[in-house]
């Protein structure tokens, strides 16, 4: 809480390009064994067991599932580009920011020690 840095930007590193963002994206969200997992334990709910092409039906619920989170993932980047110069230039906004995440996490933490199982 007491942490007297701002957030440092360098703006002199050489953007990526998008070929490059897109890739990593790609592969981080395939090697990524949750995604899997979700799908396995979530969507068969909604195909029937009678369903005689129950694969396309988990394939076409999937993409669609994918096309809805790319959908609100672009939306989170946009908002988080729009209001970007507004943090990072602001070290007054970023202290907050840190103390507002400070205690959410020792209240999480508090309510964790004081839970009866």
């Amino acid at each position: 809480l007491k942490e007297g840095g701002g957030l440092s930007v360098d703006e002199n590193l050489a953007p990526r390009s998008a070929g490059k963002v897109i890739t990593s994206g790609i592969l981080i969200n395939i090697l990524n064994p949750k995604l899997s997992i979700f799908f396995f334990a979530f969507l068969p709910q909604f195909v029937s067991t009678t369903e005689p092409n129950a694969l396309s039906m988990m394939l076409e619920l999937s993409g669609v599932f994918m096309l809805v989170t790319f959908i609100v993932f672009v939306g989170y980047g946009i908002f988080a580009a729009s209001i970007r110069s507004h943090v990072v230039s602001r070290p007054k906004v970023l202290t907050w920011m840190r103390r507002a995440f400070a205690g959410a996490f020792v209240m999480l933490g508090a309510k964790l020690a004081l839970t009866d199982r």
